[in-house]
């Protein structure tokens, strides 16, 4: 080998030397950096948790957490606290239970009465243009206001248009079999009264209600016109429940007529008088009405319009 070669092999020896010196050089300064930076990050992670643990709760946080403590849904309903079940409503639906306590309480009623309006509605739907007549159950056939029911009944069926009355004996009795013999629609809506013997032999279609507010809403929502023939309480409240939703626009303005004259003369005294006297009802309120003595005036204002 030449002096030349001999001295180009020297140098890149000493080139590779110092290279490699470099890396070793690098590497242990990379290895000295993560050590460092792993601590300092086992230190930052240390300080936090510290933090966390001493750090006081900032007021909302104790707002928001609720004082009873867990909420419990049973359906729409929350529950909490003492509140809280210690059962579910699949076991309380499943398990076998001889106490009939359930059948008497408010969430079964309402069932019931559901099931009422559902009847009602069912039956009373296709029924037609429709009059209803109220009076009392008291009245003896043998009285004048027993036959002019009677002759109101039959009049209003002749125009192809359904009587409906609380289904009972009195003038409700005299409406039905007006009707019924007419070869009209006598429709009869009976209320559970210990007193009472049920519908009369006369209704062609009815119904017995538990409660009078369903029986009620029946007459009111399927009667376009009313006469209202002498009674006592459950006359009154009748009347007056149509009075009253036809005052408020809560219904139609439907016509209500007062079968005999010196029977209610007394009260509309009363109504003009000392009601009125006192501002309890505006001046209009008492021409709600028409009192007659005339079962075919009757059956012709109520009828009017239909």
């Amino acid at each position: 080998m030449t002096a030349e070669a001999e001295a180009m092999t020297a140098e890149a020896a000493d080139a590779t030397g110092d290279e490699a010196d470099a890396d070793g050089a690098d590497t242990q300064g990379d290895a000295s950096v993560a050590a460092d930076g792993a601590v300092a990050v086992d230190a930052s992670d240390a300080a936090d948790a510290l933090n966390a643990v001493t750090a006081p709760v900032e007021p909302v946080d104790l707002e928001d957490a609720s004082p009873l403590g867990d909420t419990y849904h049973r359906g729409p309903v929350i529950l909490r606290g003492q509140m809280i079940p210690k059962d579910n409503t699949t076991a309380n639906l499943l398990k076998p239970d001889a106490d009939t306590d359930w059948l008497h309480m408010d969430p079964w009623r309402v069932l019931r009465i559901q099931s009422e309006f559902v009847d009602g509605f069912g039956a009373l739907a296709e029924l037609g243009p429709a009059v209803a007549i109220f009076g009392s159950a008291r009245t003896p056939r043998t009285d004048p206001v027993y036959k002019a029911a009677r002759r109101m009944g039959s009049q209003i069926a002749k125009r192809n248009i359904a009587v409906i009355t609380g289904g009972g004996p009195g003038v409700m009795e005299a409406a039905n079999r007006g009707a019924a013999l007419a070869g009209g629609k006598s429709v009869g809506l009976g209320i559970e009264l210990p007193h009472e013997q049920g519908l009369n032999q006369w209704v062609n279609l009815g119904m017995s209600f538990r409660y009078f507010f369903v029986r009620k809403t029946m007459f009111v929502k399927y009667a376009s016109g009313v006469i209202v023939c002498p009674g006592g309480f459950g006359t009154l409240d009748e009347m007056f429940e149509v009075l009253t939703l036809v005052q408020t626009h809560k219904v139609a303005n439907m016509p209500v007529v007062l079968y005999g004259e010196e029977y209610w003369q007394g009260l509309f005294d009363w109504l003009n008088g000392p009601v009125s006297d006192h501002g309890m009802i505006s001046a209009i309120d008492p021409h709600l009405v028409t009192l007659t003595d005339d079962p075919d005036e009757a059956v012709k204002l109520v009828t009017k319009g239909l």
